[in-house]
């Protein structure tokens, strides 16, 4: 009895739960296994299950990706995702709400594997952050940081508020007499702070049309043409 007992327990697929302590490696051969609904992070070895995203989420998400989709059109040389896989560290592989990234052809610190995954710290993540927002704001902004993402940008719903860091100096940008905040990585990414929380698309863009026109944003477009593949 015990013997077949243990070829039935043997014979049942692994998966992840909540809260189990697992190598990058292991968590992403199980992850692979599991439902294609399933969704998980692995933040610092502790897997993660988010809770279900709200209509609230969605909305900023959207908005936000618009903003870094329309910049990145305007920018070659940078590519944008949602939602994709990160393998950052034998003990990290987070899923960002959104990511703003260099390729390696024009310079950049991460890389695209053979099996499609990003390696490598992308030069901005961002998260919106409701249910998750004690774990954004610090063991994933630790665990960024450690991995050498640069700027790390969460947007909080609840209270709202817009959190910019650097997570090179550990310092976190400030919006101007506008509410507007500029990337240091990427110049001409301006973001109308109150524009996004309010989901105000006039601001947004106004702001981001402005930064698209200053001659940093066409001095780093020229320098990223310099380091295109032949």
């Amino acid at each position: 009895m015990a013997t077949a007992s243990k070829q039935l327990e043997e014979s049942r697929p692994e998966r992840l739960y909540n809260g189990d302590r697992i190598t990058q490696k292991e968590y992403h051969r199980i992850y692979c296994q599991m439902p294609e609904d399933y969704r998980a992070e692995l933040i610092g070895g502790i897997v993660f299950e988010p809770s279900p995203a709200t209509y609230f989420h969605g909305s900023h998400l959207s908005h936000l990706a618009y903003l870094l989709e329309s910049y990145s059109v305007a920018t070659p040389g940078t590519g944008v995702a949602g939602d994709a896989t990160l393998i950052l560290s034998d003990e990290d592989e987070p899923q960002p709400d959104l990511m703003l990234r260099i390729s390696e052809e024009h310079g950049g610190q991460s890389r695209i594997s053979k099996d499609g995954y990003v390696e490598g710290a992308p030069e901005l993540v961002a998260e919106i952050a409701y249910s998750s927002r004690a774990i954004d704001l610090h063991l994933k902004r630790e665990r960024y940081a450690l991995a050498g993402v640069i700027e790390y940008l969460v947007v909080c719903l609840e209270p709202e508020r817009i959190y910019w860091f650097d997570l090179r100096s550990g310092t976190e940008l400030q919006s101007d007499r506008k509410g507007i905040i500029r990337s240091q990585t990427f110049p001409g990414l301006w973001i109308h702070e109150d524009g996004l929380l309010k989901l105000d698309r006039d601001a947004t863009s106004n702001a981001l049309k402005r930064g698209l026109k200053t001659s940093e944003h066409k001095e780093f477009v020229a320098g990223l043409a310099t380091l295109s593949p032949p």
